[in-house]
């Protein structure tokens, strides 16, 4: 049987603030787990809800050294889903009422998670073939891995598989600091290892030194080749490219089913779907304050609110889209002071047409997804996107720019073929999403055969972990088998 230990700064259900949680939650459920004991470690975070807390057991401690330091590791275990999750106790490092700080502290913070993760596995009784790292804060896993215990034997079967989420967030600090936190020697701070722009690179660390980069999309990972994508590393990125592989992320089928789904009013069916979506928009209306009408097109978000998001864009077209066309339009979501702001400016000025909640709501968000006619997603650049999957999954025509992983799993409408699962356009424009936005609206007032069309094929797409599992289980046993 092979093993594999997810390391990841987040995961659900234990803590969440964007999708990196959600894949290192889910994923390792979907893996055949007659030939696959899949694992996850992560913080244990203060801020972590007390239901969870309760439900760990405390299992060992012991001390790292973390250059000058030597720090305590306490190691909990549960189980969830059938999966064993261990957390690593230091409240030094993991107090505070939140996962991520300032880039020093957290900088500090994930090299001694990088550092614990190691030193912890003797004391778990689990050897693993692949550690498979998510994202900066556990790049230095594989460096620490290759470079100071690559001489133990217990460690020197061990390969690395590490995921980019996100290659805009690196993990950068100063090279004197980072050497001082790690303890690692200088040559390793080089620009063939982790040296970059003058900083010491937390993500490049774990892209040099893992036996395998993966990340969220076969586009996104064609994409980071580019100057354009590459966010200044796409030179190594082109440099890997052998080893770089573009798994398109998953959903849980299981939490996401409009069948079962909890937080709707109706449930429903991709065979009998229309009463249920009915059902669900006038209640979604109500409880936001919009006027309950049947027939008007509404359009939702689920959203960080944010640039890379498209919110520059939605802020120039919004004022003339509420103000000349038949529409109703709901925001959930959190972000840039500017966008919340603006938001609310213009729920305010069109409050039968708008309505924006700022903070996350698991239900609202559920919410729009079984209740919306269509979803926005406008985004500047998308490694894989989650909602628009959701979207899909509950009938809810996804609207969104053609980028990462919204490129690969949003089919763009053709009225001439009768073929497509949601609308798309191309360049980061304005003017192109007013002109999409426009577009959609009409086929839904003026084409509803066409329309229902859509939603029929997207609800019936199959983007659950299944197919991912499958194209990770073959990547680890490539892995394995390269001795």
């Amino acid at each position: 049987m092979m093993k594999i230990l997810f390391a990841a700064s987040e995961a659900v259900p234990f803590m969440k603030t964007g999708g990196l949680a959600d894949v290192t939650g889910s994923l390792p459920g979907y893996f055949d787990r007659e030939r696959h004991d899949v694992r996850v470690i992560m913080p244990k975070y203060l801020c972590m809800d007390e239901k969870w807390k309760g439900q760990l057991r405390f299992l060992c401690h012991f001390h790292v050294r973390l250059g000058w330091r030597c720090q305590y590791v306490g190691i909990f275990e549960t189980k969830h889903n059938g999966i064993t999750y261990y957390l690593v106790d230091n409240e030094f490092y993991f107090a505070g009422d939140r996962p991520y700080n300032h880039i020093y502290e957290d900088v500090e913070k994930f090299a001694y998670f990088s550092k614990a993760v190691l030193e912890a596995l003797p004391f778990l009784d689990f050897c693993p073939d692949i550690i498979h790292c998510h994202d900066w804060q556990t790049g230095l896993i594989p460096v620490f891995l290759r470079t100071l215990y690559g001489d133990e034997r217990y460690y020197s079967g061990i390969k690395t598989v590490f995921s980019i989420h996100n290659l805009k967030f690196q993990g950068r600090f100063g090279i004197r600091a980072v050497m001082d936190i790690t303890g690692l020697p200088e040559q390793i701070f080089t620009a063939d290892k982790l040296e970059s722009y003058d900083e010491a690179n937390c993500l490049k660390g774990g892209v040099v030194y893992a036996d395998a980069v993966t990340t969220v999309s076969p586009s996104y990972a064609k994409e980071i080749l580019t100057p354009e994508g590459g966010e200044g590393l796409d030179g190594l990125m082109r440099a890997r490219e052998h080893d770089l592989y573009g798994i398109l992320n998953g959903i849980d089928y299981r939490e996401y089913d409009p069948q079962t789904d909890p937080y709707l009013s109706a449930h429903f069916s991709v065979d009998r779907f229309a009463e249920g979506k009915a059902a669900n928009k006038a209640h979604f209306q109500r409880i936001m304050g919009l006027p309950q009408e049947k027939g008007t097109f509404l359009l939702g978000m689920v959203s960080r609110m944010t640039d890379q998001k498209g919110f520059d864009l939605i802020a120039y077209i919004l004022d003339e889209l509420l103000a000349t066309e038949r529409l109703q339009f709901v925001a959930v979501g959190t972000g840039e002071e500017r966008y919340e702001n603006m938001l609310r400016y213009f729920a305010d000025k069109y409050p039968d047409k708008m309505r924006v909640r700022i903070g996350y709501s698991e239900e609202l968000a559920h919410g729009v997804y079984g209740s919306c006619d269509a979803f926005l997603m406008p985004s500047l650049f998308e490694p894989c996107g989650l909602s628009q999957m959701m979207s899909l999954r509950y009938g809810t025509v996804p609207l969104v720019r053609e980028t990462g992983g919204l490129k690969d799993t949003v089919l763009p409408y053709n009225e001439y073929e009768g073929t497509g699962t949601g609308f798309s356009f191309a360049n980061y424009n304005a003017h192109e999403l007013l002109a999409t936005l426009r577009y959609a609206m009409t086929t839904y007032y003026k084409n509803k055969k066409a329309w229902d069309g859509i939603v029929k094929r997207g609800m019936k797409q199959d983007f659950s972990w299944d197919s991912s599992a499958r194209a990770y289980e073959k990547l680890y046993a490539a892995l394995a088998d390269d001795v």
